[in-house]
């Protein structure tokens, strides 16, 4: 963005002030040391060292790395019994090279049984995804000054396709067969999924170059693996269809419940009705509802409106999405524990109060954006700043940012609600090993960084008002503590 560039450029200025104006002050040892710097900051091998990081080796890491922890993290449940301290005893006896060989060659993951299921989804979530009916929603408009329009229809999409598949269990069961064979044949799905995702990846990494849907594409100037890792376009669309919705919503989001269901059924045919397992999927499920009757919000997120569909997102939301967020279910098959009615009651109380302040929160800021400030916030006139920002084409918009009700409590408060509802549909399966605690403690460092990329992203566009905004709402996640 222009308006960017130009803050940038003052910033690096100011900058240069501040070091020409400390060398009087400066002496003895340190004005040593400051010339010592200040020679890497000419020579540009410090520059060069944060760009190698963040643009080779950092996405190089992510993208060789992440594919192998899902498949790990699959393999430490089924073959080590959940616990990564057999699964590390395993490494040093047999090296982490040997260990994942073993569990890439005992997969046969291009069969009539992956593909069938896989595409047999794509096929049928493309096609409600077309069908069904919907309001069109717009999202915020780009820095370029385009602006995406949906077709709002994912709870629409999500009802049909959970009673499709209570159909399909139904049939299934009434012929001797059940859908928890996904369940026995997981892995080869998930490895399916992990080499499919990084072909699609990389197509969209050349249509973002070659054929892009917006003027929100091209490279980056990173090079190949940092363009392959956050992608070469805002908002691809392949034959009308958004990408990002369906790879976010119409799989990624889609997937998880359908997994949650089908775990609860494997543990019900092995184990009967285990508590734990009710109250980890009622909660996992109410939430994901909770998401889709909000999916015209969701457009607004950092998610969409500032990641390119590379592999960060794409990747993320065909494989590490349907893998470990539902990691929870996963476990309790194969360890289910019977916490009694007291304990289980509790736990899916307070896990549904927090879904629903989770909820409220969302709501109090569209409610406040969508009637333009003129409505109450807890009985009261919202404290409203209107924040005017420059696209690219130089025409000045305005946004509205909440500081009160929820959102004057901390800057990013509905994380806190999503975190504690997670460690609830966690905690079900008590303290026996920490696999399943791995979505839980992702979720905080993610969100913790979500914090910082986004509020890095609002104090550019936004400028002096986000600083006044930080000014009223002095934390940034957590009140009075962070």
């Amino acid at each position: 963005m222009t308006g960017v560039t130009t803050r940038s450029k003052s910033r690096k200025s100011e900058k240069k002030d501040v070091y020409s104006k400390s060398n009087g002050v400066i002496s003895n040892g340190f004005h040593g040391y400051k010339e010592g710097y200040e020679t890497l900051e000419k020579s540009g091998v410090r520059r060069r060292s944060v760009y190698l990081f963040n643009h080779f080796f950092f996405p190089l890491v992510m993208v060789g790395l992440t594919p192998q922890i899902v498949m790990l993290c699959w393999y430490t449940n089924v073959k080590f019994g959940g616990s990564y301290s057999a699964l590390i005893t395993h490494f040093r006896s047999h090296s982490v090279f040997g260990t994942l060989l073993k569990m890439w060659s005992e997969l046969s993951n291009i069969n009539t049984f992956t593909v069938g299921v896989i595409f047999g989804y794509f096929a049928w979530a493309l096609f409600w995804m077309v069908v069904l009916p919907g309001k069109e929603v717009r999202g915020p408009v780009t820095p370029k000054g385009n602006t995406p329009v949906y077709k709002d229809n994912g709870f629409l999409h999500y009802c049909v396709t959970m009673a499709g598949f209570a159909i399909l269990t139904t049939v299934l069961k009434y012929n001797g067969l059940t859908p928890t064979v996904v369940y026995d044949r997981f892995g080869e799905l998930l490895a399916f999924m992990n080499v499919f995702a990084l072909c699609f990846v990389f197509l969209l990494y050349i249509k973002g170059i070659t054929r892009p849907s917006t003027s929100d594409s091209g490279k980056t100037a990173g090079g190949f693996f940092f363009d392959y890792y956050w992608g070469t376009e805002l908002y691809p669309r392949i034959c009308g269809i958004d990408v990002k919705v369906f790879t976010n919503c119409r799989f990624g989001m889609t997937v998880w419940p359908l997994m949650c269901c089908i775990y609860a059924l494997k543990s019900y045919e092995l184990h009967g009705f285990v508590d734990s397992m009710f109250v980890t999927t009622i909660l996992q499920l109410t939430y994901i509802t909770k998401f889709f009757t909000w999916e015209a919000g969701y457009m607004h997120t950092i998610d969409i409106i500032l990641d390119r569909a590379g592999f960060y997102i794409c990747w993320g939301c065909l494989c590490w999405l349907p893998s470990m967020y539902p990691s929870v279910s996963l476990y309790l098959v194969s360890h289910p524990v019977r916490l009694g009615t007291p304990l289980a009651s509790s736990i899916l109380i307070v896990g549904l109060i927090y879904v629903l302040i989770n909820y409220l929160a969302d709501l109090q800021r569209q409610d406040v954006r969508k009637a333009n400030g003129d409505c109450l916030v807890w009985g009261r006139k919202p404290d409203l700043i209107r924040a005017k920002y420059r696209i690219e084409g130089g025409e000045v918009r305005e946004s509205i940012l909440l500081a009160s009700g929820w959102w004057g409590l901390s800057r990013h408060f509905h994380y806190i609600p999503e975190i504690l509802l997670s460690f609830f549909w966690t905690v079900t399966t008590g303290f026996e090993n920490v696999l399943p605690y791995t979505y839980l403690i992702v979720l905080v460092i993610l969100l913790t960084h979500r914090s910082f990329r986004d509020e890095q992203k609002c104090s550019l566009k936004y400028g002096i008002y986000w600083q006044e905004y930080c000014t009223k709402v002095k934390h940034r996640i957590i009140p009075f503590l962070f």
